[in-house]
């Protein structure tokens, strides 16, 4: 395990250091993955949302240059923004089922499947609460409490004060009392 940081690693990287990319993948993909499912409530989209992510920061890997010891609050903007355009995408082709007529999944009951599918159902629940926060609120919430990164890190992503940050997490949480257990904590896999 290599003990350099991460703007050496993503300099390497962008030198064409397949090994050095794959010391940032190691390091930060299981926080971009859950990040994902945070955001989807679904551990297989979040799989897709994980390659995703890092295959864009591969292609961008000579474009980018970070301005924090850490990758993963780029990584986190990079995931959030993957996913919000799958989402967007995954709209328009509902709208284009619908008018030819939906197909019924076909339940699968294995254990493993019925503990995943709680999970987003419960995901799903707190996704809806978080949906009626103002988006300010909604990011600061994603990236401080679900993601660990510091109200620092996430200000400096974000381009606000830390306290501004602080002040949002806080109203968020209030707001969401009723998912508290979920809001504060949130089983990583």
């Amino acid at each position: 395990m290599t003990t350099e940081d991460d703007r050496a690693l993503w300099s390497q990287a962008a030198g064409g250091s397949a090994h050095a990319f794959g010391v940032l993948f190691d390091r930060h993909a299981k926080a971009v993955y859950n990040h994902c499912f945070r955001l989807t409530a679904s551990w297989a989209e979040a799989e897709d949302h994980l390659q995703a992510t890092f295959l864009l920061a591969w292609r961008k890997r000579d474009d980018v240059r970070l301005e924090r010891e850490s990758a993963l609050p780029w990584l986190l903007t990079v995931a959030t923004n993957v996913v919000r355009n799958e989402q967007r995408s995954l709209t328009r082709r509902l709208k284009n089922l619908r008018r030819v007529g939906e197909e019924r999944p076909v339940p699968d009951h294995a254990d493993r499947v019925a503990e995943r599918l709680d999970d987003q159902r419960q995901m799903k629940d707190l996704l809806d609460a978080v949906a009626g926060l103002p988006r300010n609120e909604r990011e600061a919430l994603a990236l401080c409490v679900w993601s660990g990164v510091s109200y620092a890190d996430a200000a400096a992503v974000l381009g606000i004060t830390e306290g501004s940050v602080r002040a949002r997490v806080s109203k968020a949480k209030s707001k969401l009392q009723q998912h508290r257990e979920l809001v504060h904590t949130g089983e990583d896999r």
